[in-house]
């Protein structure tokens, strides 16, 4: 036994066993008195839906793809991508710094075009992160070693996640009006004024596309126009690229970064792989830097390094390895476009199926806008209460905001949501 290798037997264990309870009420108390939080919102929707034993409960509230079949797939081009890796990985040591420089490479022409001013400027920089998140509160902290006083502007709404990931490493936020619950649209004009008034040197947090939580994108022109107060306002613009391809297209969805980065001598751009390389679990993303020179860059690394030892250390390598072979391999990187589209085109047309069927269960209310905007998300336009009928009455599952993730729909589910929101919304 092991009581006897260690020269104690039986009685000697149980009386070791019997001090526990005095050591539990000594005077440590280091965490003792921490005040337990109330469930992130969308953990507790998912908690809730899987406690749901109701046949016809529909899921809208997590953020990920889903096929008609109600999974959320390994894409062909990720699984025979994986399979090589596996297959010539010969160690598990760590990966540099920054991390996969071939992932870097390439994500910077994924995200900004073959042939885009700023890849031979020598004024960009990529880093590794751990998911669009992780390159979120890298961004985060290098904006705060650069200038502790800074302050974010974000949109109203945002995504949920940006306020902690900005705000906890000390940075301040601030709300600019963005959505127009009446059209459905950009408040545009509504969100320039805002933006008119800032100090110089003022962060503006944009979504690329597919914006979280609304689904309500800029146009390009609205992009130009905007590109035009930042560069009069001195304004620092960190961009936000979560779902580049299911919106309008690859191109088409990076507009907005890759006119700034045109243009701008400055521009921090966030990426994720989550959602168009499907690779949620693997916390795969990417953080650009573009500098106004290459020595500032240089500097701008070098901080981003430091800030990264002290978070994570490392970056993971398993996800990004994935990706650099899709984005340099052209029968994998043909795969992958090929089940990208066939993702915004599903997504798209779910957003057309949804606004026909709700218009039949509740004529009174135009749902037309959902068709108009694009990505994974919308706002449904209800109340709270509306919300709460809908789950306990109908066990359909949303934010309390209204937020659905469209792609949680499948074609044999529609009927029965808009039906539900008929009977809460009154036909």
């Amino acid at each position: 036994m092991d009581g006897e290798r260690h020269g104690f037997g039986e009685a000697q264990c149980a009386c070791k066993l019997d001090l526990l309870p005095q050591f539990r009420g000594e005077e440590i108390d280091v965490l003792e008195h921490l005040d337990r939080l109330p469930p992130d919102p969308i953990l507790g929707v998912m908690a809730a839906f899987r406690a749901d034993s109701d046949p016809h409960k529909v899921d809208l509230g997590v953020g990920v793809f889903r096929d008609d079949a109600g999974e959320t797939p390994v894409m062909k081009a990720v699984r025979e991508a994986e399979r090589q890796v596996l297959a010539r990985q010969t160690t598990k040591t760590y990966v540099a710094a920054v991390g996969n420089a071939g992932f870097n490479e390439a994500m910077e022409r994924l995200v900004l075009g073959q042939g885009h001013a700023a890849l031979g400027s020598g004024r960009l920089r990529t880093i590794q992160a751990p998911g669009g998140c992780g390159a979120l509160r890298l961004g985060a902290e290098l904006i705060r070693a650069a200038a502790p006083d800074a302050v974010v502007h974000v949109s109203t709404p945002t995504w949920a996640n940006h306020v902690p990931l900005l705000s906890n490493c000390g940075l301040r936020l601030e709300r600019y009006p963005y959505f127009d619950p009446a059209t459905g649209g950009v408040a545009f004009e509504a969100m320039l004024g805002a933006l008119d008034r800032l100090p110089p040197r003022s962060v503006v947090l944009l979504h690329a596309s597919c914006h979280n939580p609304t689904g309500a994108d800029l146009e390009d022109g609205q992009w130009r126009e905007l590109l035009g107060l930042v560069r009069r306002r001195s304004l620092l613009p960190f961009i936000d690229i979560a779902y580049q391809g299911l919106g309008r297209g690859l191109a088409e969805d990076a507009y907005g970064p890759r006119l700034f980065c045109a243009e701008l001598p400055e521009v921090l751009v966030a990426v994720s792989c989550s959602k168009n390389f499907g690779l949620y679990r693997e916390r795969t993303g990417a953080l650009h830097v573009l500098s106004a020179a290459p020595a500032a860059a240089d500097a701008a690394v070098s901080q981003l390094m430091r800030i990264a030892r002290g978070l994570y250390s490392m970056p993971p390598d398993h996800g990004a390895a994935i990706v650099h072979a899709i984005l340099t391999e052209e029968r994998l990187r043909g795969s992958w476009e090929g089940e990208l589209e066939a993702m915004r085109i599903r997504i798209q047309q779910l957003r057309t199926a949804a606004v026909q069927r709700l218009a039949a269960a509740c004529p009174r209310k135009d749902f037309g806008y959902i068709a108009r905007q694009r990505g994974m998300f919308s706002y449904l336009g209800v109340d709270v209460q509306a919300v709460r009928e809908l789950r306990e009455r109908h066990h359909v599952y949303l934010m309390d905001d209204s937020r659905i993730n469209v792609a949680g729909l499948r074609l044999d589910n529609i009927g029965y949501f808009a039906e539900a929101v008929g009977k809460v919304v009154g036909a």
